[in-house]
């Protein structure tokens, strides 16, 4: 398939066969399993995931694209393409039944962070992703409370799923060359959250937070709380927003839905 990438979609085919087998060791896709692709590109991963499953549906943007993946597999009854943007797409009505999809996907770095956020909430069903995203996505993934890469994304897919880097794959992989290393990450939805709390209130008190995230609790989140809200909920207000770990804004998200009511 022959075609110009596109900056607007932050294109970059990956072309490593190589790094395509490593993915598809990774996936380990099985014969009765539905598969989602996002962004499925030129097709390079596809062509090595549509035989070992028995169903795969993609979803791309690109309208010249599209028509070449439907040239290319259309004489395979397990695939499915949407020419849609994965952004707007509502991946549960792909499910057959109660099934769980398996999503996989190389991101365009230009939206990687907005469609992860669309993707949780989504995530009851869905088994299992595994994306190809800018290492520094990544790592913000799966960073720990105290770290430089720790942030509002790292909280809100900590709700959500288990995250695990895989490996990275080095910009000679693609085509063209992005100026960055990009990463495979795994993520695991919880079978039931690791705190109870509403996810949307979560997400409001996590962005509050991280607004300004130089600033001490006490700066930060004094649109939602006194300093002596945040202290009789066992938090430090000098605190800043990157030392909390998920219970501690589980705590403040159950504060504010009680001083809403």
């Amino acid at each position: 398939m022959s075609h110009i990438p596109r900056k607007r979609f932050g294109q970059n085919f990956l072309r490593d066969t190589a790094v395509v087998h490593r993915i598809l060791m990774a996936i380990a896709p099985g014969l009765e399993e539905h598969l989602v692709e996002i962004g499925p590109g030129e097709g390079a991963m596809t062509q090595s995931l549509l035989p070992n499953c028995r169903r795969l549906d993609a979803v791309e943007i690109d309208r010249d694209l599209a028509e070449g993946l439907r040239r290319k597999f259309a004489a395979d009854p397990r695939f499915r393409l949407h020419s849609a943007d994965a952004l707007r797409f509502d991946f549960r009505g792909l499910r057959e039944g109660n099934e769980k999809l398996r999503v996989v996907g190389n991101l365009p770095y230009n939206i990687s962070t907005p469609l992860m956020f669309h993707l949780f909430g989504q995530v009851e069903g869905i088994h299992d992703m595994h994306f190809m995203l800018q290492n520094e996505v990544v790592d913000r993934l799966a960073a720990e409370p105290g770290s430089a890469d720790y942030g509002r994304l790292s909280i809100m897919a900590g709700y959500h799923c288990r995250a695990e880097k895989l490996f990275e794959v080095p910009p000679e992989s693609f085509h063209p060359r992005p100026k960055v290393v990009s990463a495979i990450v795994r993520l695991m939805p919880h079978a039931t959250p690791p705190v109870e709390v509403d996810p949307q209130v979560l997400g409001k008190v996590v962005a509050t937070a991280f607004s300004q995230r130089r600033k001490t609790l006490r700066n930060s989140v004094k649109t939602l709380f006194e300093e002596r809200e945040i202290e009789a909920m066992g938090i430090d207000p000098n605190a800043r927003a990157e030392t909390l770990g998920l219970e501690d804004y589980a705590r403040m998200a159950q504060r504010w839905v009680e001083k809403s009511r």
